[in-house]
């Protein structure tokens, strides 16, 4: 009878080392999941008093208060799907927590409403660059391209034969928070005098702001 023996180098200690090994990876893996889980939903990204602003303008629109039912979160739009690129993510967008911090401290402060609306168009930006990049995957999650019907005529169509070279960013933006023109088309000097006449500042005020910081 032929018995099978272990390598001489699987020693007692090495199993232990395996055992041990292979609980914390299960366990490291459970904190990351949990981690990602709860720091991609909306009441971990609105402990940011800033991020309510967003939240208010999100909770009137189509992706909150759907006809189906279905609610996107913050995580859903803005969090790449799986555990990784998701904590990966979560990794890149610390700065903008560094950023909420240091502006409490030194300027300028995002919880202020005006700096907030000010710095909106820069931030709107970045988050269209970073949709195009992924090539609108976390769109993708619930949207599904060739079933795109839609209630006006030819939707399917335009869908189907003028989305090449484009991402679903390209054309659907502004549906979920405070609308941003195109960066293409985007006016600073528009948009200072738009802010100032929302909150009653003196003319020039959002200009002296923006030069502050």
């Amino acid at each position: 009878m032929i018995r099978l023996r272990a390598p001489l180098f699987i020693t007692r200690h090495v199993l232990i080392a395996l055992v041990v090994g292979g609980l914390g990876g299960v366990l490291f893996m459970v904190f990351l999941t949990e981690f990602d889980h709860y720091t991609s939903s909306n009441a971990f990204c609105t402990t940011c008093h800033s991020m309510t602003y967003a939240d208010d303008v999100y909770q009137s629109s189509s992706h909150y208060n759907s006809a189906s039912g279905v609610r996107a979160s913050c995580g859903d739009c803005h969090v790449s799907e799986g555990v990784f690129p998701a904590t990966w993510d979560h990794a890149v967008g610390s700065k903008d927590l560094i950023k909420q911090i240091k502006g409490q401290l030194l300027g300028p402060d995002y919880d202020d409403p005006v700096i907030s609306a000010l710095h909106l168009p820069e931030a709107a930006f970045a988050a269209r660059e970073w949709f195009r990049k992924r090539d609108s995957a976390t769109c993708k999650r619930c949207h599904t391209l060739e079933a795109i019907q839609g209630k006006r005529g030819g939707t399917a169509a335009i869908h189907a034969e003028e989305t090449q070279g484009k991402t679903c960013i390209d054309c659907h933006y502004n549906l979920v928070h405070r609308p941003v023109p195109d960066e293409s088309t985007f006016k600073r000097e528009a948009w200072n005098r738009m802010v100032e006449e929302e909150f009653g500042l003196p003319p020039g005020r959002a200009d002296e702001l923006m030069a502050e910081h």
